[in-house]
């Protein structure tokens, strides 16, 4: 998890969500800092320009199995843009923005309850098929 400061407070709901769910954290020693500070056990890993391990480092290693990173601009660019292909690559959810990182929480969280989970075009045709008389199958 590294996250923008402005992000900061809504990046430690879903740090305790995520605890909650079973994931540990790790973040960047900014997002880490402040997660910290407000009672959350986090590890700690170097950005890429800081230096080794990083999170390139931890994600070839398969260490990370979710990526919270929302941008910060033009000066963190290069980075954020490894990180996405490398997640891409390994088949790593990359999330880059508080409200994708919600709804990703809100859809695990719902799976651990039992909820069926569909998309929103699955939703769709059934509802169309009710509204049609025909039975579609789930």
């Amino acid at each position: 998890m590294s996250v923008k400061d402005r992000d900061k407070p809504a990046a430690l709901v879903i740090a305790r969500r995520l605890i909650a769910l079973g994931f540990k954290i790790v973040s960047t020693p900014g997002t880490a800092a402040f997660l910290e500070k407000n009672g959350i056990e986090v590890g700690r890993v170097m950005k890429i320009h800081e230096g080794r391990p990083d999170v390139l480092d931890m994600v070839r290693d398969s260490k990370v199995d979710l990526i919270l990173n929302t941008p910060a601009g033009k000066a963190t660019k290069a980075d954020e843009t490894k990180i996405r292909s490398l997640a891409v690559t390994r088949g790593i959810p990359c999330v880059t923005t508080i409200p994708g990182a919600q709804a990703l929480i809100t859809g695990i969280e719902s799976l651990r309850k039992g909820y069926e989970v569909r998309s929103l075009q699955e939703w769709h045709e059934e509802l169309r098929g009710q509204r049609l008389g025909v039975q579609c199958p789930a």
